[in-house]
């Protein structure tokens, strides 16, 4: 049964406002969570250009939710550096949001260069694409919580501490932070500059929408409407979990405040967007959280004899974005397991409406935080 009907309304006054009217570029933006973004900068006033080298998955959101009708689309690799030149210059955007990546742990080990390559030059080539522009240009660069040097430290990995990466698209991430910061730091610092650049680095996202290979809630869904055991590999590894809109938040709050300032010294840096303590949890409490959502089903453990090294634990401290943005997650882990699972029922019932069931859901991550008086949902 679908329950979000008349959940729309008006669109809130979040992030100050400052996305209406607004000219916003997304690469990647036909990604799971690049189709999220690009549906919640147009329910926010802006318009949006996408960039992305192909449609990742069948399904897809990007599809579903009708992204292209609301984006200038463009099909275009960021490798591709005159493609790339080229719709940069013309989108004349204001701000940035750099998402396009080879996203997958388990298929970098298939792909090494090609993932160093995407992840690594393809970021390099966004910002020289920028920089070619002359135009003031606010950038936020979207990493991962695994660009740190995973010593298990169960304290929370901080912006301070070193980049590293077990595996390729580990280490791609990490090397993608110091790209960032070598171009920060050589061509967007000082006075002068009309770029201001910044990082953004969120925990294991989950959100309805998502049917990427090897992530742990696309294969649970898939279990639960084949109505076969879900299959885990590591029941006991912890993650950070949070539904893909606390990251968004927490991107577009920063770009608002990065943008706005009359000092970005501090602001443009790198940023964790993680969710609260509470949600780091192991795998099989998400499993079993997303089967209670569903209403049944059971999980069993894979044969995973021959798996790719993966970090046991993994956590986030963002003490950073809490104290000097006043940023926080509005949804807690039950919450948003239970929008995640809920979202994907809906779809599985069919008849659904999916863009203005995403709309809906953004809608009430919006009212949530506007509730809990939270700094990027009040003016």
């Amino acid at each position: 049964m679908v329950r979000w009907q008349g959940a729309l309304g008006g669109a809130l006054s979040v992030f100050q406002g400052y996305y209406r009217g607004r000219k916003v570029l997304i690469t990647g933006h036909t990604g799971f969570k690049g189709s999220w973004l690009a549906l919640w900068l147009q329910r926010l006033g802006a318009e949006v250009t996408g960039y992305s080298i192909d449609i990742p998955t069948v399904p897809s959101l990007f599809e579903l939710a009708g992204v292209e009708d609301v984006v200038d689309h463009h099909i275009g690799d960021i490798l591709d550096v005159a493609e790339l030149n080229r719709v940069v210059a013309e989108s004349e955007a204001e701000i940035v949001f750099h998402l396009a990546a080879q996203p997958l742990v388990r298929l970098s080990y298939e792909r090494p260069v090609e993932t160093l390559a995407t992840n690594v030059v393809g970021t390099a080539n966004v910002l020289e694409a920028v920089r070619a522009t002359g135009r003031a240009t606010t950038v936020i660069v979207v990493t991962s919580d695994k660009c740190y040097a995973n010593t298990g430290s169960i304290w929370g990995y901080r912006e301070i501490d070193p980049m590293g990466g077990h595996d390729p698209y580990s280490m791609s991430k990490g090397a993608a932070e110091l790209v960032v910061d070598s171009w920060r730091s050589s061509f967007f610092s000082g006075p002068a500059s009309q770029v201001r650049l910044a990082s953004g680095r969120a925990g294991n996202v989950i959100g309805g929408g998502d049917w990427a290979a090897d992530r742990l809630m696309t294969d649970c869904i898939a279990a639960l409407v084949a109505g076969r055991p879900i299959e885990i590999r590591n029941p006991l590894a912890t993650r950070p979990w949070q539904h893909v809109l606390e990251p968004l938040s927490g991107y577009l709050w920063l770009g608002a405040r990065l943008a706005t300032a009359d000092d970005a010294t501090t602001l443009a840096s790198g940023w964790n967007f993680g969710p609260s303590v509470a949600s780091v949890q192991p795998v099989e409490n998400v499993v079993a959280q997303a089967i209670a959502a569903w209403g049944g089903g059971t999980w069993e453990m894979a044969n995973a004899h021959d798996a790719p090294h993966e970090a046991f634990a993994l956590a986030l401290n963002c003490d950073k974005a809490h104290h000097l943005m006043k940023w926080q997650p509005a949804w807690g882990f039950e919450q948003s397991i239970r929008q995640t699972v809920s979202w994907y029922r809906d779809w599985a019932d069919g008849g659904v409406d999916l863009s203005a069931l995403t709309l809906a859901t953004i809608a009430e991550y919006e009212a949530a935080g506007t509730a809990q008086g939270i700094a990027w949902a009040t003016a």
